[in-house]
């Protein structure tokens, strides 16, 4: 079969899709009535910035929203699902409802297409910086890199989400003033080749964390994200270089001891003072390589970062949970005598985490690790329902005897006594989650900054990298420094990766960055790993990439792990969780391809409209 190369000197570029767009709901919101010039604003170092500013800023609205959208990445993988029982819109029921004209960015569906528009849309700011950095005034030569740096490193970041959740998309690499609508899909291969060309850039380029303001584009996030892209190309020893120059190079270092804000409280731990939104970002916590900067007052933050609503179950709605005398137990309104809602916050658990994530990682030989801090319930670092207690005031006036005791599941004659358990009864990480909410009287999560890149998760790609090349006992030393950092109560052994290999990894990983990873694009980055490498899994199979769509470690490890997906699991409204393995991409939205009148872009396989594709185009560089 041929295959199309396009050779580029500038590349072919994208200003946002406009007219596929076009009709978008975004699109009728009301617009500003005056705008930049380009040509008047765009022409020195702060100008150039700006735009920058504004694509980083769009870390705050995929993480720190309502139905925030980097849930789907947790939703469609192992350790979650949504957790919306109460409609039947919801993408649970993946095989008939994940479809490529199908409401894919609304709260009460999915926010796939989020990833889908809004990523294109950062790519153009990213574009407008690298193909007018040349004509701009700058105060040194330094700074003018940095910058170009930073725009390579932003448009990688959304290359790299999009291609491990789309698979081959259309490739823009320069800032286009007209609309164009003869795109082509591009593969994901030589996309991630040109990424790396222009992270090593940055690398070299853009300064460490203590040189810039926080929320801007460091030195070390660079290397993480390049790190990412050396794994999948398989350059393991090189990831493990520049995971090695970020754990090593004295800028960035683990908080090993309290600090903060909360340093003073006794019963508290380093865990929940790394979580303090005071904290995240001051002169002695280096652990942060990237932040979204999320304040109150500051400008375009109207929601604050909604992490209670998100994650926390929706355990006070009224008669979801009952006595096990019959009566209805809880209530979530704000000044109750028992205020869980002021002490927990209020959730409607948008995500709701498999059983794996809550208690099957933590446990070893049948005994749970509650004295990992990350899973600590003696200090509320981690909350089960059975810590809340009854507290409907309805019980109190009528002298129920159950008012205050701490719920049960179950009554003594084996009554399941909640009535929704997906929505309404699991248990969660508060720690990680509680942030202050000073406008709302039931807190969802207020304003507070987000870890994009953490230096945790430097150790535990050194450690999968250090898997994939069989070198057992630095890969467990290197998951064991994040286990005695939180406390674990058991350590990881040679014999021990040797065995589970990366699933050890994934563990660790859930472990420590659940609601912080974009999980589903980590699974999606490993079986293809897998697939071009043919290292046997730890399940036994061997992967290829001509046979992705049909046969991936993506949806075995979902099936495998997952007490949902395939397990004949319904929703009050009947919805099945169900998945396929080519769902390991997403459906390429059918507006995105209809409205393309002049190119092709293509459909991933076992969507409706892959009779349209054509054969990709391979990106070949200057």
């Amino acid at each position: 079969m041929k295959i199309n190369t396009i050779h580029m000197k500038t590349g072919s570029a994208i200003l946002v899709f406009l007219l596929m767009l076009s009709c978008r709901e975004s699109f009728l919101e009301p617009q500003p009535l005056s705008f930049y010039a380009p040509a008047n604003v765009l022409v020195n170092e702060e100008g150039l910035q700006a735009v920058l500013d504004n694509a980083l800023s769009k870390l705050r609205d995929e993480y720190c929203t309502d139905q925030a959208p980097f849930l789907v990445n947790l939703k469609y993988s192992d350790v979650a699902v949504d957790g919306s029982t109460d409609k039947a819109t919801p993408w649970q029921d993946l095989n008939n409802q994940m479809l490529p004209d199908g409401a894919n960015n609304h709260n009460s569906s999915t926010k796939i297409g989020w990833y889908w528009d809004e990523s294109f849309r950062i790519i153009k700011d990213c574009n407008t910086v690298i193909s007018r950095i040349d004509n701009a005034k700058f105060k040194s030569d330094a700074s003018k890199k940095a910058l170009l740096g930073s725009a390579y490193f932003l448009r990688a970041y959304r290359y790299y989400a999009k291609t491990l959740q789309f698979g081959d998309v259309p490739l823009v690499l320069e800032e286009l003033t007209v609309p164009k609508l003869d795109f082509y899909s591009t593969t994901k291969e030589s996309i991630w080749l040109k990424m790396i060309e222009d992270l090593e850039f940055a690398v070299q380029n853009v300064p460490e964390a203590n040189k810039v303001k926080k929320g801007q584009v460091t030195k070390a996030a660079c290397k993480q994200l390049l790190a990412k892209y050396y794994l999948l190309e398989g350059r393991f020893d090189d990831a493990i270089r520049l995971t090695t120059e970020i754990i090593d190079g004295g800028v960035h270092k683990l908080n090993t001891q309290r600090f903060g804000v909360d340093k003073n409280i006794a019963n508290k731990d380093v865990i929940w003072d790394l979580f303090r939104i005071e904290n995240k970002s001051i002169a002695g916590n280096s652990e942060g390589l990237l932040l979204a900067i999320d304040r109150y007052g500051m400008d375009g933050n109207t929601s604050g970062v909604n992490s209670m609503r998100n994650v926390v179950p929706n355990y006070g709605l009224t008669g979801i949970i009952k006595t096990p005398n019959g009566a209805n137990g809880m209530s979530d309104k704000a000044g109750n005598e028992i205020g869980l809602v002021e002490k927990y916050g209020r959730g409607v658990a948008r995500v709701r985490p498999t059983f794996y994530a809550q208690r099957g990682v933590w446990t070893k030989n049948g005994n749970e690790d509650f004295i990992d801090y990350r899973h600590r319930t003696d200090n509320g670092n981690w909350v089960t329902m059975e810590m809340l207690v009854y507290n409907s005031p309805a019980l109190k006036s009528s002298n129920n005897p159950w008012y205050g005791k701490n719920l049960r599941l179950y009554s003594d004659n084996g009554t399941l006594l909640c009535i929704d358990t997906i929505r309404a009864w699991f248990s969660w990480p508060h720690y990680k989650l509680w942030v202050p909410d000073p406008d709302r009287v039931q807190p969802q999560g207020g304003p507070g900054d987000w870890y994009i890149f953490r230096l945790a998760e430097t150790y535990l790609l050194r450690a999968e990298a250090y898997v994939w090349k069989e070198e057992w006992q630095k890969a467990a030393a290197d998951i064991n420094v994040i286990r005695e950092r939180a406390n674990a109560q058991y350590m990881y052994s040679a014999s021990d990766l040797q065995t589970q290999k990366i699933q050890a990894v994934l563990d660790e990983r859930t472990r420590e960055l659940y609601y912080e990873e974009l999980r589903k694009v980590e699974l999606t980055r490993i079986a293809i790993i897998y697939a071009r490498t043919g290292i046997q899994c730890y399940n036994g199979k061997t992967y290829t990439t001509g046979s992705i769509h049909d046969d991936n470690f993506w949806y075995d490890r979902v099936v495998e792990i997952s007490d949902f997906y395939n397990k004949g699991v319904k929703t009050p409204y009947g919805n099945l969780f169900t998945c396929s393995p080519y769902h390991i991409f997403w459906p390429v939205p059918s507006y995105a391809i209809n409205s393309n009148t002049g190119g092709t872009i293509n459909q991933n396989k076992g969507y409706p409209g892959t009779e349209k594709n054509i054969t990709p185009l391979v990106y070949s560089g200057e």
